[in-house]
This record gives structure tokens, C-alpha cells and sequence, in this order.
């Protein structure tokens, strides 16, 4: 009796984990798949057998990998097997279809890697197992098996612009008053453990999508940290916001103490590393926290570097380690206090200029609304009235 007390005395009370952190996000889910089995067919009267069933992936903006977790928990995916053929029923009915919904910016690999498609469009589909064919002459009339894959479903987010930055350098709080997100904010690194989504809205109804992903430290393209296993989704946007803390970022007492400027190589060279294509992506450079005293200087003194990078470099003492093989280039770079909202409407400004100049780039062949007007109206005035 004494032992049985002393035992559920010591047992703790088992918590459940915070909401927030129940909440898991989930932008990797593996599958096996199997394609339905063809029905056999019917030698004596030429009956057919019915073809199985495929498995597809068909695109919905408001999917999300943790729905197909929960409604396949065994992770099997099985269509429906083709109907064999029968005396009151000579060609055999098709097996059920299995639709899987996916939400936009997966891509489907195979188990050696191949990559069976992606999809970016709502309503875009991909067949991830073929169903087998019924049984007819050419095979004996005996339907044959589905194919068999293991799939891995790669979620990375479709933005236009993807936030990159130390933790705690005030990322999340941007996001909060650029644009109608609430992410979790506090003064501690690694606050954001999941990406957030927002939308920023103008008032001509333009609406630009931003996304902020958990902040980098030092070695995060070898799995050190957060921030390395979300590195992946900044490959689908298509500019990159680097926020950087003015006054520099330092992870624990036992770290080093990296100036701002210093934070900024390293998330260049944190991206070199991870890909280096990256680099080539549009960016524009935000330093926060001016709302604090004599941040002015160090913000002049970080934006002096950046007009010729290269020779700064050349005459500084800093650290070999942290400096990337190739320097980004910024578009613009802008001071900001997210805290105060100081310079905000100017980089929404910025943000929003920069995708438009990059979508002209790469759609060379969009035509001002003001132009096009004028050569209908050459085209009209050359053809001039007809005379019949």
C-alpha cells in the first residue's frame, strides 16, 4: 500500500502541448498508392473486363496535407478494382477514381526520385498510379494489376514575396502591420516555428501575397536550427525581403555577437549554400528597430557599405567564414521600424514596384494599356472608311 502511494504521488501530471504547438505544420507527407486491379474478362462470350481505377492529385487552393493524414491514416491510397465480366453484364464496369486533394505548390516524387509533376493551378491533376487494363483478347481476357508507388507529397508555398531573416529580428511583427496576418509575437528567438501567410492590401484592391518563414542562425543549410527546413520555400516566391535588426543579432550568451551588417552576410551565404540560385531572385533589404536610439548611424553605415560591397570587404577585418563567395544584390535598401510602422507605406510602395518591374521582365511582351490604345488607333486610321 505504502509503494502503490508513493508511486502515484510521484507520477507528474502529463500536460497537453499549447495549441500553438499542436498545431503542427505539414508540407511533407509520404503515400503508397496502388492503381486498381482490372477485371477479367469473359472468353466464351468476348466479354471485357472492366479497367481499374486511378489515383490522382487534383489541385484545391484551400488543401492542406494534414487532411489527407487524417483521412488515410494507414498513408494507403487504393482505387477501386475494375468489375469482372459477366453473362448479364458482358463489358465490365470501371473501377473508382481516388482524388486526392492537394493544395497548390506540391510537387509528387516518385521512390527513385522521379518527379511525376507538380501542381500550381487549382483544378491542375496528375496521375500519381494508373488503374490496370480490364482482361480482353490481346491479354487472355485476364485484367491485369494496377501500378504500385510509393509518393512523396513536397509541399513549398507559392508567395510573392518570402521574409528572410535572423530570428527575432522582427519579421513576424512586419508581417502583422503590412498585412492581415496574426502571427505569434515575443521577444524571443524562434518565436515563428511554423511559416504564416499574409496578404497585403492596397487600396486599388491589388493584393500582393508575403510569406514569413521561421528565422535562419548560422549553419542552417546542414540542419542546424529552424529555419533550414523551410529554406524550401523561399525557391517559390519571387522576391526576397531580407529584415535584418539593426543592432544585431546574438542567439545565447555562449555565441558570438554578430553585428547588423554581419547578420545580412550570413543570410546571404546561409542561402548561397542551400542554393545558390536563390541569389539571383529580386530582393530589396529592410533594417528595422530605427525607433531605438542611435540607430540612424549604424542604419547609414550598414546602406554606405552596400554602394560597393566588394571593396568594403576588401578593407574590413571581417571574419572570412561569414562572407558569401557571391554578394547579392539589393534593389533598394529602406530603414523601418515595425514597431512604430515608421517607413512602411514606403516599402509596401517598394515591394510592390519591384514584382511589377520583375513580371515586365519576364513578360517581355505585355504592352502599356496607353500604347496598345495608340496602335488600335493607327491601325484604324490606316485602314480608313471603305468604299463600296
Amino acid at each position: 500500500m505504502v509503494l502503490l502511494n508513493r508511486i502515484l504521488f510521484t507520477v507528474k501530471e502529463i500536460k497537453r502541448p499549447r495549441k500553438y504547438l499542436r498545431s503542427k505544420f505539414i508540407d511533407t507527407v509520404r503515400l503508397h498508392v496502388k492503381g486498381g486491379t482490372g477485371g477479367t474478362g469473359l472468353p466464351k462470350y468476348g466479354g471485357l473486363g472492366g479497367q481499374g481505377g486511378c489515383v490522382y492529385c487534383v489541385g484545391k487552393e484551400d488543401a492542406n496535407l494534414g487532411k489527407i493524414i487524417s483521412q488515410h491514416r494507414a498513408k494507403t491510397v487504393v482505387a477501386g478494382h475494375g468489375e469482372d465480366s459477366r453473362k448479364v453484364r458482358i463489358v465490365g464496369a470501371p473501377g473508382s477514381d481516388v482524388k486526392l486533394e492537394v493544395p497548390l505548390g506540391v510537387t509528387i516524387f516518385r521512390e527513385d526520385g522521379k518527379v511525376l509533376g507538380s501542381i500550381d493551378k487549382d483544378g491542375e491533376t496528375v496521375i500519381v498510379a494508373r488503374g490496370g487494363p480490364g482482361g480482353t483478347p490481346d491479354n487472355s481476357f485476364l485484367g491485369h494489376f494496377g501500378q504500385v508507388h510509393h509518393i512523396r507529397l513536397d509541399l513549398k508555398l507559392i508567395a510573392d514575396i518570402g521574409l528572410v531573416g535572423f530570428p527575432n529580428a522582427g519579421k513576424s511583427s512586419l508581417l502583422k502591420v503590412i498585412s492581415r496576418a496574426k502571427p505569434r509575437i515575443a521577444n524571443y528567438p524562434f518565436t515563428t516555428i511554423k511559416p504564416n501567410m499574409g496578404i497585403i492590401q492596397f487600396e486599388d484592391k491589388r493584393q500582393i501575397s508575403i510569406a514569413d518563414l521561421p528565422g535562419l542562425i548560422e549553419g542552417a543549410h546542414i540542419n542546424i536550427g529552424l529555419g533550414h527546413k523551410f529554406l524550401k520555400h523561399v525557391e517559390r516566391t519571387k522576391l526576397l525581403l531580407f529584415i535584418a535588426d539593426v543592432q544585431g543579432f546574438q542567439l545565447s550568451p555562449r555565441h558570438l555577437k554578430r553585428s547588423c551588417l554581419e547578420t545580412i552576410l550570413l543570410l546571404n551565404k546561409e542561402l548561397e549554400l542551400y542554393n545558390p540560385e536563390l541569389l539571383d531572385k529580386p530582393a530589396i533589404l529592410a533594417v528595422n528597430k530605427l525607433d531605438l536610439n542611435g540607430t540612424d548611424t549604424i542604419f547609414n553605415e550598414v546602406k554606405e557599405s552596400f554602394k560597393d560591397i566588394e571593396k568594403f570587404l576588401k578593407n574590413s577585418k571581417m571574419p572570412a567564414e561569414i562572407i558569401p563567395e557571391r554578394i547579392i544584390r539589393f534593389e533598394n535598401i529602406i530603414g523601418i521600424s515595425a514597431l512604430e510602422r515608421k517607413g512602411i507605406n514606403d516599402l509596401k510602395t517598394l515591394l510592390r514596384n519591384r514584382l511589377d518591374d520583375h513580371a515586365e521582365e519576364i513578360n517581355a511582351d505585355i504592352i502599356d494599356a496607353s500604347e496598345l490604345l495608340r496602335r488600335n488607333k493607327n491601325i484604324i486610321l490606316e485602314r480608313g472608311p471603305q468604299i463600296t
